[in-house]
């Protein structure tokens, strides 16, 4: 190990075990040794042992499986889109990546349309959109920012279901009949975490970030949800 008096003892930790996953000791899905061993190894406390790991699932190096340890973080997800306007489920995505979706609600509520939102829905100056937010999980590992808007009342009822680790579109095809098919537009973009964003995704700061717009149509060709979407860029890619 290198001098650890020029850097913190967490960081150094942190530098090393990030260097041997890059060279390759450690692929991805493999565990790491626990904090004990690693505490031993490196001659110092668990907490500061904690402390490097901790950094490091932040970064998307490694991520924590409850009660079975800590392992190296799979390469980046790959989401596909196909026409430039349909894309693959995130639940289908992680199935293929054999992980498990998840999802915490941050908030359900109602609120109003803005113009581009009338706009898209057809609606009136006054009229109103369920708003929900929620943090997208792979294996418990933050994925992305999920914004959807749906048009009140007919979506009223989301309000009352469970969307914690669960499908919306499903919850929304239960509650209506109708399923996102495409998308009528969708921009994507790179911005930066701002300070609400980086504590929601439990990020740094600033830490780059994916923009997905999108405004959703259903089975029939009519516009059914816009969704704003906030994805991590170094845990998450779009192939197109």
């Amino acid at each position: 190990m290198k001098d650890m008096m020029a850097t913190p003892l967490y960081q150094q930790i942190k530098e090393d075990i990030k260097s041997e996953i890059q060279k390759g000791r450690y692929q991805p899905n493999d565990q790491i040794p626990p904090e004990p061993e690693l505490s031993r190894e490196y001659s110092v406390s668990r907490i500061t042992v904690r402390r490097a790991i901790e950094e490091l699932c932040n970064e998307g190096y490694l991520i924590k499986r409850q009660g079975r340890g800590t392992f190296v973080s799979s390469s980046r997800i790959q989401r596909k889109m196909s026409n430039g306007n349909k894309m693959e489920s995130f639940s289908k995505t992680c199935q293929n990546y054999h992980m498990q979706p998840g999802a915490r609600l941050l908030t359900c509520q109602i609120v109003p349309a803005r113009q581009e939102e009338q706009e898209f829905f057809g609606m009136k100056k006054d009229d109103l959109l369920v708003y929900v937010e929620r943090v997208r999980t792979a294996d418990g590992l933050p994925i992305f920012l999920e914004n959807q808007f749906f048009p009140y009342p007919e979506f009223r009822k989301l309000l009352d279901e469970e969307l914690n680790d669960t499908s919306l579109f499903q919850v929304v095809e239960k509650i209506s009949g109708r399923r996102p098919v495409e998308s009528k537009r969708s921009t994507v973009e790179v911005t930066r975490a701002s300070a609400e964003q980086a504590q929601k995704l439990g990020v740094s700061l600033g830490e780059p970030l994916l923009h997905l717009n999108g405004y959703f149509l259903d089975q029939d060709g009519r516009p059914l949800c816009i969704g704003r979407q906030y994805y991590i860029g170094s845990r998450y890619m779009f192939e197109l």
